[in-house]
């Protein structure tokens, strides 16, 4: 059984913003493979399907972003799951615009929703797919990640989310994950 964490706020008031990132990568697997069985599981959105007779779990934590270790931790525990078959999706603001980095540990990079998974996990040894969104120009980071994309950006982004998804396939496939990052980084 794999574990797919996206990364986001819960609400129609946080929907579609930089900062649900994780949430829209999960959105977009949902769709690629027809997942509409979410149910609240662990103060979280959980879904699932099979690839290749194995359990996928899609999973939204709902207790904010700050405190999206509280949601995964307990999932993980639940379902037996080792770390090394968990994968988080979220947004990088130190990435240009729809690019993505595959990671395999690292710090939170001042990300609020990392520095909980780390302190829940820990550990900051664990696979991620960061999306970037660039950094604001001329706003404050609060308002600039909690707000929405411009027309123009979205189309920049959405290509990102896509090779996000094709990154998690090719994970799905059991490529190793040193392989997906030389050829997504």
């Amino acid at each position: 059984m794999k574990m797919i964490v996206g990364l986001g706020n819960i609400g129609p008031k946080y929907d579609q913003t930089r900062h649900n990132t994780g949430f829209m990568v999960i959105d977009q697997m949902a769709k690629e493979y027809q997942v509409t069985n979410f149910k609240n599981q662990s103060e979280a959105l959980v879904g699932d399907f099979r690839f290749n007779g194995e359990k996928i779990l899609l999973v939204k934590p709902t207790t904010y972003m700050n405190e999206s270790g509280r949601a995964v931790r307990p999932l993980m525990d639940y379902y037996d799951i080792p770390i090394e078959d968990v994968i988080v999706a979220y947004d990088d603001m130190d990435l240009p615009l729809g690019k993505i980095r595959l990671r395999q540990k690292g710090s939170a990079g001042g990300h609020n929703g990392i520095k909980s998974l780390i302190a829940h996990l820990g550990t900051a040894e664990f696979n991620r797919i960061k999306v970037g969104i660039e950094h604001p120009k001329q706003q404050s980071v609060v308002d600039y990640v909690l707000g929405r994309f411009m027309p123009d950006q979205r189309i920049e982004f959405d290509l990102g989310v896509d090779k996000a998804v094709k990154a998690l396939n090719g994970w799905l496939e059991n490529q190793s994950f040193s392989k997906l990052m030389s050829e997504f980084n």
